[in-house]
């Protein structure tokens, strides 16, 4: 009984009783997965007291022993990545509908497997005497940031039936069913949302040699292994000089997201191409390190700050933007390209041997030991564990396969920093 199969909440309640119903149902995957709608057959277990009174407060138990839809063979999915939820429908002496959800709990699923779902639970106030019927309706199936939502296609059998006695300090009729309240993410208490000057550690005069770029928010759109998406996010280009070079350190900022899967260590890596303008022109490569531990289900989403060696190829302003950004992940590439630009940062640059391109318009980032690319070839990379990108949307790559959004964060404004 307290195992959570139906009792009274603070009150004695009759043995609770359970009993399973089947019906065909129609699961329609996310839109980016390309499926298919797939039809089969919901078998599900409602457990619910035999009798409680008026003024109770209720739980039921909604188990899954069969669902309609099995793991399409598109990726292994991991332990702890799926969450049902669904509508349970109350109907006889009360009407309402109750919203049922499960822990994100599941043994690992293999390509083509059975879905293993975990047990939803909801809460019913008791309003009127007499029999209340207990019936399984609509259920969405949550992997990462996608639903696949099943619908029944034939009229469902009542799976449950509660005896309701008349009680003291009854409810009026219709009183709505207590539903939890939709999270949002707290903003950060640090952001200012008017902008200012950050001073980056500088200097001053022509001494100055660290350099604060502007956070500027870039519209990006993502090409994922099973579809499309697109995502703004807000990126901060920083700069240290070093003789005649820049050490750059790229920032995707924003709060934190929990992770909603185990995520292995060393499984996701990040890069991008910094876009050279005005004086300079050609790209920049940086990249961050895979992350250092695996990433606990309910953990914050954590991955560590891009970065790389600018060597300029033109005397002049050369301004810094962010590029293409590439995440690898779990064996799966995503590429996100900026749909239009903005510059982060802009420094006073003399040019270099062996520098970026200059003013001939060729491709390539700066580097003593390039990558090889036409134009100069990619800079030298390094991997700190200085700073972090907190993500609100998902950059693990099971969420990427899974057609979840790239970034979506909570900004915060810095002004940008020139140098002399």
């Amino acid at each position: 009984m307290l195992g959570g199969a139906g009792i009274l909440l603070g009150v004695a309640a009759a043995p609770a009783q359970a009993a399973e119903v089947s019906y065909a149902t129609d699961c329609v995957p996310p839109p980016a997965a390309g499926l298919p709608t797939v039809k089969g057959t919901t078998k599900v277990e409602v457990t619910a007291p035999a009798t409680a009174k008026v003024g109770d407060e209720v739980e039921v138990v909604w188990k899954f022993t069969q669902a309609a839809s099995k793991n399409p063979d598109l990726i292994d999915l991991p332990a702890n990545s799926v969450q049902p939820s669904g509508t349970l429908k109350a109907a006889g002496a009360q009407a309402a509908s109750i919203a049922m959800q499960g822990p994100r709990e599941n043994p690992a699923i293999p390509k083509g497997g059975a879905m293993v779902l975990s047990d939803m639970k909801g809460k019913l106030k008791l309003t009127t005497a007499g029999d209340v019927t207990l019936t399984p309706d609509a259920y969405a199936i949550n992997v990462f940031s996608t639903d696949t939502k099943c619908t029944p296609t034939e009229t469902v059998k009542p799976a449950a039936t509660i005896k309701v006695t008349a009680g003291e300090g009854t409810t009026p009729p219709g009183t709505p069913d207590p539903t939890p309240p939709p999270t949002s993410s707290e903003p950060d208490p640090t952001e200012s949302g008017t902008g200012g000057s950050d001073t980056g550690g500088t200097t001053g005069g022509g001494g100055e040699t660290d350099f604060t770029g502007k956070e500027v928010k870039i519209p990006y759109a993502c090409k994922t292994p099973i579809g499309d998406k697109n995502a703004t996010s807000p990126v901060q280009i920083n700069a240290k000089k070093d003789g005649g070079s820049y050490d750059l350190t790229v920032k995707f900022k924003g709060s934190v997201m929990d992770s909603p899967a185990d995520i292995p260590a060393d499984s996701v890596k990040p890069s991008m191409e910094v876009v050279l303008g005005g004086a300079d022109k050609g790209t920049v490569h940086v990249e961050g390190p895979t992350n250092p531990e695996a990433i606990k289900s309910g953990d914050p989403m954590v991955i560590s700050d891009m970065t790389g060696t600018y060597k300029p190829g033109a005397d002049g302003e050369s301004t810094l933007s962010p590029g293409v950004l590439t995440v690898k992940a779990l064996g799966t590439t995503t590429t996100c390209t900026p749909e239009k630009s903005e510059v982060s940062l802009t420094l006073d640059t003399s040019a270099q041997p062996g520098g970026a391109a200059g003013g001939s318009g060729s491709a390539g980032g700066a580097g003593t030991s390039g990558s090889g690319d036409s134009g100069g070839g990619l800079a030298d990379t390094g991997a700190d564990d200085s700073g972090g990108l907190r993500a609100l949307g998902f950059v693990a790559g099971t969420a990427i396969l899974l057609g979840g959004a790239v970034f979506t964060f909570m900004p915060r404004r810095q002004a940008s920093r020139r140098a002399p």
